[in-house]
């Protein structure tokens, strides 16, 4: 999934719901997070671009420096996307440094099979999640460039009883027609490295050019970093 960059934030006249932010607030705190002292790891990387295998390494250094070195040029800047994306979803911060910061109000009361709507106000991105089970079940975002859909499909429960994502979904669609321009799959999983659960394989399948092609980014040799 790419970045992009959030539209300004507009002024929120909505009142705070109390129900929406306990909702959104369970499941944040089941989602599971590096602690706020992890420094970050290395570790030896292979990515496989549809059967053809390249060589490097990868360095991610809490909380926002990643240095991927790859032999291809856009290879390394995709791993390099990818690892960003991960340390960014697991950089610990608290409720209140995230959506808990804007203001939150329910969607109506349905039985969707992905859960209650929670609308966040005046984050720029016009996010919505649905929420089930004290997990984020589904992402919806749109900007000026994109309007995507993330739907959450497995999840893995840590030794902390904490709640990881291992298969989703993106959806991209055009924000001026509202037509699929893209799918991209998602697949990870883990490893756990003296007590810190660590990325260890992400594989993304996505259409390009009338063909299905995948990416796989293969972590091995983690390295734990200190402060």
């Amino acid at each position: 999934m790419e970045t992009y960059t959030r539209q300004s934030a507009q002024a929120v006249a909505v009142q705070d719901d109390p129900d929406a932010r306990e909702l959104l607030q369970r499941a944040f705190d089941r989602t599971s997070r590096w602690r706020a002292d992890f420094a970050g790891f290395t570790a030896t990387l292979v990515v496989n671009d549809d059967g053809a295998e390249h060589q490097g390494t990868a360095s991610v250094t809490m909380p926002r420096a990643v240095e991927v070195k790859l032999p291809e040029a856009s290879l390394q800047q995709w791993a390099q996307q990818q690892l960003a994306m991960m340390a960014g979803h697991r950089a610990y911060r608290s409720f209140n440094q995230a959506d808990g910061k804007y203001v939150l109000t329910l969607g109506p009361a349905e039985a969707h099979p992905l859960g209650r709507l929670v609308f966040i106000h005046g984050d720029g991105m016009n996010s919505r999640y649905r929420v089930r089970d004290e997990r984020i079940c589904q992402i919806q975002r749109a900007m000026e460039r994109v309007q995507f859909t993330i739907n959450i499909e497995d999840t893995t429960t840590t030794h902390d009883g904490k709640v990881l994502t291992t298969r989703f979904s993106v959806y991209y669609f055009s924000p001026s027609s509202g037509q699929l321009t893209q799918v991209e799959s998602f697949t990870d999983d883990y490893v756990e490295v003296q007590g810190v659960v660590l990325p260890r394989v992400r594989r993304v399948t996505f259409a390009e050019q009338g063909a299905a092609r995948v990416h796989e980014l293969r972590l091995s040799d983690h390295g734990l970093l200190n402060h």
